[in-house]
Protein backbone atom coordinates (compact mmCIF):
# COMPACT_ATOMS: atom_id res chain seq x y z
CA UNK A 1 0.00 0.00 0.00
CA UNK A 2 2.94 2.35 0.73
CA UNK A 3 4.08 1.70 -2.67
CA UNK A 4 1.30 2.45 -4.42
CA UNK A 5 0.78 5.41 -2.52
CA UNK A 6 4.04 6.40 -4.03
CA UNK A 7 3.20 5.63 -6.72
CA UNK A 8 0.47 7.57 -7.41
CA UNK A 9 2.01 10.67 -5.64
CA UNK A 10 4.66 10.80 -8.27
CA UNK A 11 1.94 10.18 -11.45
CA UNK A 12 -0.43 13.03 -9.87
CA UNK A 13 2.87 15.30 -9.75
CA UNK A 14 4.87 14.74 -12.89
CA UNK A 15 1.12 15.59 -14.34
CA UNK A 16 0.24 18.39 -12.59
CA UNK A 17 3.66 19.58 -13.14
CA UNK A 18 3.33 18.83 -17.10
CA UNK A 19 0.14 20.77 -17.42
CA UNK A 20 1.64 23.68 -15.91
CA UNK A 21 5.20 24.07 -17.92
CA UNK A 22 2.69 23.98 -21.30
CA UNK A 23 0.48 26.21 -20.07
CA UNK A 24 3.66 28.93 -19.40
CA UNK A 25 5.15 27.73 -22.73
CA UNK A 26 1.28 28.24 -24.35
CA UNK A 27 1.72 31.45 -27.28
CA UNK A 28 -1.78 31.97 -26.60
CA UNK A 29 -1.69 33.02 -23.21
CA UNK A 30 -3.23 36.54 -22.17
CA UNK A 31 -0.32 38.39 -20.88
CA UNK A 32 -1.74 42.08 -21.41
CA UNK A 33 -5.18 41.38 -18.77
CA UNK A 34 -5.36 43.88 -16.29
CA UNK A 35 -7.99 42.96 -13.84
CA UNK A 36 -6.70 40.00 -13.23
CA UNK A 37 -7.73 37.32 -10.05
CA UNK A 38 -6.29 35.05 -7.67
CA UNK A 39 -8.36 32.11 -8.35
CA UNK A 40 -7.60 29.53 -5.16
CA UNK A 41 -9.20 26.25 -6.06
CA UNK A 42 -9.99 23.22 -3.41
CA UNK A 43 -11.02 19.76 -4.78
CA UNK A 44 -13.37 17.10 -3.07
CA UNK A 45 -13.44 14.40 -1.90
CA UNK A 46 -10.56 11.64 -3.12
CA UNK A 47 -9.59 14.00 -5.43
CA UNK A 48 -6.39 16.64 -5.52
CA UNK A 49 -5.15 19.53 -7.26
CA UNK A 50 -4.96 17.49 -10.20
CA UNK A 51 -8.34 18.02 -10.87
CA UNK A 52 -8.50 21.16 -11.95
CA UNK A 53 -6.19 20.48 -15.03
CA UNK A 54 -8.65 22.06 -17.84
CA UNK A 55 -9.73 24.93 -15.55
CA UNK A 56 -6.31 25.82 -14.55
CA UNK A 57 -5.06 26.36 -18.03
CA UNK A 58 -8.11 28.43 -18.82
CA UNK A 59 -7.55 30.77 -16.59
CA UNK A 60 -3.45 31.30 -16.67
CA UNK A 61 -4.38 31.61 -20.29
CA UNK A 62 -6.89 34.10 -19.59
CA UNK A 63 -4.19 36.19 -17.40
CA UNK A 64 -5.07 34.96 -13.94
CA UNK A 65 -3.26 33.91 -11.14
CA UNK A 66 -4.00 30.02 -9.51
CA UNK A 67 -3.38 28.02 -7.31
CA UNK A 68 -4.89 24.55 -6.56
CA UNK A 69 -4.81 23.14 -3.17
CA UNK A 70 -3.84 19.31 -2.19
CA UNK A 71 -6.01 18.95 1.30
CA UNK A 72 -4.67 16.53 3.80
CA UNK A 73 -3.80 12.79 2.40
CA UNK A 74 -4.51 14.36 -1.27
CA UNK A 75 -3.13 14.48 -4.54
CA UNK A 76 0.15 14.77 -3.62
CA UNK A 77 0.41 15.68 0.12
CA UNK A 78 2.48 12.94 1.83
CA UNK A 79 0.19 12.41 4.55
CA UNK A 80 -1.92 9.51 4.45
CA UNK A 81 -5.46 8.98 5.65
CA UNK A 82 -4.78 7.51 8.71
CA UNK A 83 -2.37 10.55 9.54
CA UNK A 84 -5.34 12.94 9.47
CA UNK A 85 -7.24 12.91 12.74
CA UNK A 86 -9.71 15.76 12.53
CA UNK A 87 -11.44 18.51 10.30
CA UNK A 88 -8.75 20.59 10.86
CA UNK A 89 -5.59 18.51 9.99
CA UNK A 90 -7.56 17.57 6.77
CA UNK A 91 -7.87 21.76 5.79
CA UNK A 92 -4.72 22.80 7.06
CA UNK A 93 -2.89 23.41 3.51
CA UNK A 94 -5.63 25.72 2.53
CA UNK A 95 -5.51 27.45 6.23
CA UNK A 96 -1.53 27.46 5.96
CA UNK A 97 -1.84 29.23 2.29
CA UNK A 98 -4.86 31.81 3.18
CA UNK A 99 -2.56 32.86 5.82
CA UNK A 100 0.75 33.03 3.66
CA UNK A 101 -1.54 35.57 1.87
CA UNK A 102 -0.46 39.40 2.76
CA UNK A 103 -3.40 41.35 4.51
CA UNK A 104 -4.19 43.44 1.59
CA UNK A 105 -4.82 40.87 -0.94
CA UNK A 106 -8.12 38.63 -1.44
CA UNK A 107 -8.75 35.88 -3.16
CA UNK A 108 -11.52 33.87 -5.41
CA UNK A 109 -11.85 30.84 -3.49
CA UNK A 110 -13.44 27.70 -5.45
CA UNK A 111 -14.63 24.37 -3.42
CA UNK A 112 -15.39 21.55 -5.36
CA UNK A 113 -18.17 18.96 -4.00
CA UNK A 114 -16.82 18.23 -0.25
CA UNK A 115 -14.28 21.18 -0.70
CA UNK A 116 -16.82 23.95 -0.15
CA UNK A 117 -16.84 23.03 3.62
CA UNK A 118 -13.08 23.39 3.36
CA UNK A 119 -13.58 26.75 1.82
CA UNK A 120 -16.11 27.69 4.44
CA UNK A 121 -13.55 27.24 7.46
CA UNK A 122 -11.15 30.02 5.68
CA UNK A 123 -13.90 32.06 4.71
CA UNK A 124 -14.74 32.26 8.35
CA UNK A 125 -10.77 32.81 10.07
CA UNK A 126 -10.09 34.81 6.91
CA UNK A 127 -12.98 37.00 5.36
CA UNK A 128 -10.85 40.00 4.61
CA UNK A 129 -9.11 37.60 2.12
CA UNK A 130 -11.49 36.71 0.06
CA UNK A 131 -13.69 38.72 -2.36
CA UNK A 132 -16.50 35.64 -2.98
CA UNK A 133 -16.90 31.97 -1.96
CA UNK A 134 -18.07 29.46 -5.07
CA UNK A 135 -19.67 26.23 -4.28
CA UNK A 136 -19.48 24.40 -6.86
CA UNK A 137 -21.44 21.15 -7.15
CA UNK A 138 -21.64 21.67 -3.30
CA UNK A 139 -23.76 21.54 -0.50
CA UNK A 140 -23.28 24.92 0.42
CA UNK A 141 -22.97 25.58 4.54
CA UNK A 142 -24.46 28.91 5.97
CA UNK A 143 -24.68 30.35 9.53
CA UNK A 144 -28.12 29.43 9.91
CA UNK A 145 -28.17 25.95 7.56
CA UNK A 146 -27.18 22.60 8.70
CA UNK A 147 -25.54 21.63 5.73
CA UNK A 148 -23.95 18.81 7.26
CA UNK A 149 -27.22 16.79 7.88
CA UNK A 150 -27.88 17.40 4.14
CA UNK A 151 -24.39 16.28 3.26
CA UNK A 152 -24.03 12.99 5.41
CA UNK A 153 -27.26 12.25 4.11
CA UNK A 154 -25.62 12.50 0.41
CA UNK A 155 -23.07 10.31 2.04
CA UNK A 156 -25.18 7.78 3.14
CA UNK A 157 -27.16 7.31 -0.12
CA UNK A 158 -24.37 6.86 -2.17
CA UNK A 159 -21.08 5.47 -0.24
CA UNK A 160 -22.19 1.95 -0.84
CA UNK A 161 -23.14 1.72 -4.35
CA UNK A 162 -21.54 -0.18 -6.52
CA UNK A 163 -17.53 -0.39 -5.84
CA UNK A 164 -16.82 2.37 -3.51
CA UNK A 165 -14.95 0.82 -0.52
CA UNK A 166 -14.79 2.45 3.45
CA UNK A 167 -11.52 1.76 5.77
CA UNK A 168 -11.70 0.53 9.11
CA UNK A 169 -8.48 1.36 10.77
CA UNK A 170 -9.91 1.32 14.42
CA UNK A 171 -11.52 -2.31 13.51
CA UNK A 172 -14.33 -3.45 12.41
CA UNK A 173 -16.49 -2.55 15.28
CA UNK A 174 -15.86 1.20 15.23
CA UNK A 175 -17.17 3.77 12.49
CA UNK A 176 -14.63 3.29 9.27
CA UNK A 177 -11.62 5.51 9.01
CA UNK A 178 -11.48 6.52 5.26
CA UNK A 179 -13.68 6.21 2.21
CA UNK A 180 -12.60 5.81 -1.91
CA UNK A 181 -14.54 5.98 -4.91
CA UNK A 182 -14.33 2.38 -7.08
CA UNK A 183 -14.00 2.79 -10.86
CA UNK A 184 -17.78 1.44 -11.79
CA UNK A 185 -19.10 4.48 -9.48
CA UNK A 186 -16.49 7.09 -10.79
CA UNK A 187 -17.44 6.47 -14.50
CA UNK A 188 -21.17 5.33 -14.14
CA UNK A 189 -21.92 7.98 -11.23
CA UNK A 190 -19.08 10.52 -11.04
CA UNK A 191 -17.96 10.99 -14.90
CA UNK A 192 -20.81 9.96 -17.01
CA UNK A 193 -20.72 13.01 -18.96
CA UNK A 194 -16.97 13.41 -18.87
CA UNK A 195 -14.05 12.16 -21.62
CA UNK A 196 -13.55 8.32 -20.78
CA UNK A 197 -9.81 9.24 -20.31
CA UNK A 198 -10.76 11.70 -17.96
CA UNK A 199 -12.57 8.87 -15.89
CA UNK A 200 -9.32 6.67 -16.50
CA UNK A 201 -7.08 8.87 -15.03
CA UNK A 202 -9.13 9.44 -11.76
CA UNK A 203 -9.61 5.81 -10.99
CA UNK A 204 -5.30 6.02 -10.82
CA UNK A 205 -5.02 9.29 -9.09
CA UNK A 206 -7.98 8.99 -6.49
CA UNK A 207 -6.96 8.41 -2.48
CA UNK A 208 -8.61 7.49 0.53
CA UNK A 209 -10.56 10.36 1.99
CA UNK A 210 -9.91 10.85 5.68
CA UNK A 211 -13.47 10.43 7.17
CA UNK A 212 -13.55 13.26 9.52
CA UNK A 213 -16.25 14.94 11.33
CA UNK A 214 -17.36 18.94 10.88
CA UNK A 215 -19.31 19.08 13.60
CA UNK A 216 -16.87 21.16 15.46
CA UNK A 217 -17.44 23.66 12.51
CA UNK A 218 -18.43 27.21 13.14
CA UNK A 219 -19.69 29.71 10.97
CA UNK A 220 -20.65 33.40 12.07
CA UNK A 221 -22.93 35.97 10.31
CA UNK A 222 -19.70 38.40 11.55
CA UNK A 223 -17.38 36.60 9.66
CA UNK A 224 -18.25 33.80 7.34
CA UNK A 225 -21.87 35.48 6.76
CA UNK A 226 -20.02 38.88 5.86
CA UNK A 227 -18.45 37.30 1.73
CA UNK A 228 -20.06 37.15 -0.07
CA UNK A 229 -21.39 33.22 -1.92
CA UNK A 230 -22.03 31.81 -5.22
CA UNK A 231 -23.38 28.26 -6.06
CA UNK A 232 -22.86 26.69 -9.17
CA UNK A 233 -24.39 23.27 -9.96
CA UNK A 234 -24.34 20.73 -12.80
CA UNK A 235 -27.28 19.69 -14.47
CA UNK A 236 -26.86 16.05 -14.74
CA UNK A 237 -24.95 15.99 -10.90
CA UNK A 238 -26.12 12.46 -9.82
CA UNK A 239 -24.49 13.15 -5.89
CA UNK A 240 -25.13 16.78 -5.33
CA UNK A 241 -28.65 16.10 -6.74
CA UNK A 242 -31.25 18.96 -7.91
CA UNK A 243 -33.41 17.97 -4.89
CA UNK A 244 -30.53 18.98 -3.00
CA UNK A 245 -29.84 22.36 -4.71
CA UNK A 246 -33.58 22.85 -4.40
CA UNK A 247 -33.37 22.77 -0.71
CA UNK A 248 -30.38 24.90 -0.47
CA UNK A 249 -31.97 27.49 -2.88
CA UNK A 250 -34.82 27.85 -0.54
CA UNK A 251 -33.40 27.71 3.19
CA UNK A 252 -29.77 29.12 2.01
CA UNK A 253 -29.89 31.50 -1.05
CA UNK A 254 -26.08 32.64 -2.17
CA UNK A 255 -25.90 36.23 -3.73
CA UNK A 256 -25.87 34.46 -7.25
CA UNK A 257 -26.49 31.04 -8.61
CA UNK A 258 -25.63 29.59 -12.32
CA UNK A 259 -26.14 26.27 -13.71
CA UNK A 260 -24.15 24.28 -16.08
CA UNK A 261 -25.57 22.68 -19.14
CA UNK A 262 -24.77 18.31 -19.72
CA UNK A 263 -22.45 18.73 -16.85
CA UNK A 264 -21.51 15.41 -14.24
CA UNK A 265 -20.33 16.11 -11.03
CA UNK A 266 -16.73 16.99 -11.96
CA UNK A 267 -18.02 20.40 -14.17
CA UNK A 268 -14.31 20.98 -14.00
CA UNK A 269 -13.89 18.22 -15.82
CA UNK A 270 -16.75 17.94 -18.23
CA UNK A 271 -17.78 21.28 -19.02
CA UNK A 272 -14.82 23.19 -18.33
CA UNK A 273 -15.22 26.22 -20.68
CA UNK A 274 -19.26 26.84 -19.68
CA UNK A 275 -17.35 26.69 -15.71
CA UNK A 276 -14.87 29.46 -16.75
CA UNK A 277 -17.37 31.87 -18.61
CA UNK A 278 -18.92 31.84 -15.30
CA UNK A 279 -16.00 32.20 -12.74
CA UNK A 280 -14.72 35.10 -15.09
CA UNK A 281 -18.30 36.58 -14.61
CA UNK A 282 -18.17 36.39 -11.03
CA UNK A 283 -14.64 37.12 -10.07
CA UNK A 284 -15.71 40.75 -12.79
CA UNK A 285 -18.95 41.26 -9.94
CA UNK A 286 -16.78 40.83 -7.08
CA UNK A 287 -13.64 41.79 -7.62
Amino acid sequence: MKRKAITVSVIAFLFVAAISNSDEHNPHRNTTVSNTNHFVLVHGSCFGAWSWFKLVRLLKSAGHTVTSIDLAASGINLLHAKDVQSFSDYSKPLMDFMESIPSHQRVVLVGHSSGGTVISQAMEHFPHKVSVGVFLCSVMPGPSFNSSAIAKMVMSRLAHELDNTFTYDKGLNSPPTAFIFGPKFLSQVVFQYSPHEDADLATVLVRPKPLVSVDGLVLTKAKFGSVRRVLICAEQDKIVTQDVIKEILLKNPPNKFFNIRNSDHMAMVSQPRQLFAHLLSISRDYS
